[in-house]
């Protein structure tokens, strides 16, 4: 998956974007090698050099788009956010999986399936809290989108928290009422894409995916209801495998959702 970003790029993104109007500019963002650093200080330290230079082009009034394999990367997209508005993001998180397991509930040990946790403060408070700019978004200012993968005590912890959970039956229903209850919530919001939460018959998209996932039409239709109810602010594209994208579905996929949230993001400013 960390091959992903640059595959969208060699696919034609910037000149996707650019045929819409969009003018853009390309940042890699990457880490010198160091033996000794484990996978969580890596995450920490990438996570640092996203909050730079998303603060970078938030402050210059342009759109931060992070592409990347870990979902890890919303932490420093938030902590940009955070460090350059007034008010505290909140979180649309669109996902297979909850991401919401801890070290203490995890079966795999898997790093990325603790990312919204960690976002929200559940886990790495400590090495988190030395990420500049950044503090866990409130629980009651995230949805999560789309989610039908969740491991037996990860449930237990989500459906204890604050963060309102969608199937994707539900996400089908509408988004008025959540959207405008996020509205309460927050003024200007990230929105998080693992491509993951499409269903594998429009594309497939890492070897993670599961069955019964939304639609491109489904996941466009929200990300406009969101748009229309709170100001998205940074956008992310995450978990993108091309070696399953044997037809380049999925990348077609990502390009015409990240170009609906900034069609959406132009509608309602």
């Amino acid at each position: 998956m960390g091959q992903g970003p640059v595959r969208l790029l060699e696919a034609g993104l910037e000149a996707y974007l650019a045929d819409a109007g969009h003018r853009t500019r390309v940042f890699t963002v990457g880490l010198e090698p160091e033996p000794l650093r484990n996978e969580i200080q890596t995450m920490l330290a990438l996570a640092e050099r996203i909050r730079e230079r998303c603060s970078q082009a938030a402050a210059d009034g342009r759109v931060p788009v992070v592409m990347a394999g870990s979902c890890y990367a919303a932490l420093g997209a938030v902590a940009a956010l955070e460090s350059v508005g007034t008010e505290p993001p909140g979180v649309a998180w669109f996902d297979s999986h909850a991401d919401f397991n801890t070290p203490d509930t995890t079966l795999s040990g898997f790093l990325d399936g603790m990312s919204l946790a960690t976002l929200a403060g559940r886990c790495w408070g400590q090495l988190t809290s030395g990420l500049g700019g950044f503090t866990p978004v409130e629980e009651s200012a995230i949805l999560l989108l789309g989610f039908r993968d969740v491991d037996p005590l990860e449930r237990v912890l989500l459906e204890a928290s604050d963060i309102t959970a969608l199937s994707p039956q539900e996400v089908r229903v509408g988004l008025d009422g959540p959207a405008s209850a996020l509205a309460d919530r927050a003024k200007q919001l990230y929105l998080h894409l693992d491509l993951d939460v499409l269903d594998p018959s429009e594309g497939r998209v890492n070897p993670y995916q599961a069955p019964d996932g939304l639609t491109v039409a489904d996941t466009r239709s929200a990300i406009r209801a969101l748009a229309e109810a709170v100001p998205i602010r940074a956008v992310a594209i995450t978990a993108y495998e091309p070696s399953v994208d044997t037809d380049g579905r999925a990348a077609c996929a990502a390009f015409g959702l990240l170009g609906t949230a900034i069609e959406s993001m132009q509608e309602n400013r």
